[in-house]
């Protein structure tokens, strides 16, 4: 029950749960082609973070990685080109996992507060953010010179970052207290055993897909399950430009 002052929220990971895919590295994928760059590049570099992951470094470390791949790029050209992804994934159909994004849809009408929290970066997530009227982002956010307006490839040195595992759970107790969110009426979406402390946080959780560790946890507290996110569907890819000044080359 929900004091006068306080209001529920409804809180989900993005990437394999609100998303069939990681946008991550599909923005990859469209921004390596408008840079005119081969496509087996952009499969080499998710095939070497993938290799991380089964060698044992941890998802922190991973998404640490990921962002290294921006290094020296101009943050208005990749907010430009994660605009222009954006609207052809909506377009071409089949971005979002649709069972969540209803549940999304019906916790905003009744009165939740929509809270997205990923280890994506906000030049692909605000698009995502305004299109579905969520209230509140919570994500990594990689370093942007402010002299030369490049990514450095570095985090900055705060808490919470990157946005993966406690780093969740944290950042959503802060952003409850400072905005009267009441956890306990609350809920919260995931897929992967990584968001099982920010699950554990809300009095209803629900486990998107078929991670075992997540299984076993819902048959433990009885959290709901919804199905797997389907594969998503190719993006079309953008004619290449020349290189903007100031990126990787």
């Amino acid at each position: 029950m929900t004091s006068a002052d306080h209001r529920p929220a409804a809180f989900f990971d993005v990437d394999d749960t609100l998303t069939r895919g990681t946008a991550i590295f599909r923005f990859l994928v469209y921004w390596y082609a408008a840079r005119g760059r081969p496509p087996h590049e952009a499969v080499h570099a998710r095939q070497r973070l993938k290799a991380m992951t089964m060698a044992g470094v941890s998802r922190e470390e991973t998404n640490r990685a990921y962002f290294r791949l921006l290094t020296g790029a101009p943050a208005v050209e990749i907010t430009r080109l994660a605009e222009a992804w954006f609207l052809a994934e909506v377009a071409g159909g089949g971005f979002f996992h649709e069972p969540v994004l209803e549940a999304l849809r019906a916790h905003r009408r009744d009165g939740y507060r929509v809270v997205l929290v990923s280890g994506s970066f906000p030049a692909v997530l605000l698009p995502l953010v305004e299109h579905i009227g969520a209230h509140h982002l919570l994500c990594t956010e990689p370093e942007i010179d402010p002299v030369s307006g490049l990514y450095t490839g570095r985090l900055p040195d705060r808490p919470h970052q990157p946005m993966i595992g406690d780093a969740k759970s944290a950042a959503v107790r802060e952003l409850a207290a400072v905005h009267r969110i009441d956890l306990a009426s609350s809920i919260a979406y995931g897929d992967h055993v990584s968001d099982a402390p920010m699950l554990a946080l809300t009095d209803r959780a629900v486990i998107v897909g078929d991670d075992p560790h997540l299984r076993r946890l819902a048959a433990h507290h009885g959290w709901y399950r919804l199905p797997k996110a389907p594969s998503p569907l190719a993006v079309p890819l953008p004619e290449p430009n020349p290189t903007p000044p100031g990126a990787l080359l």
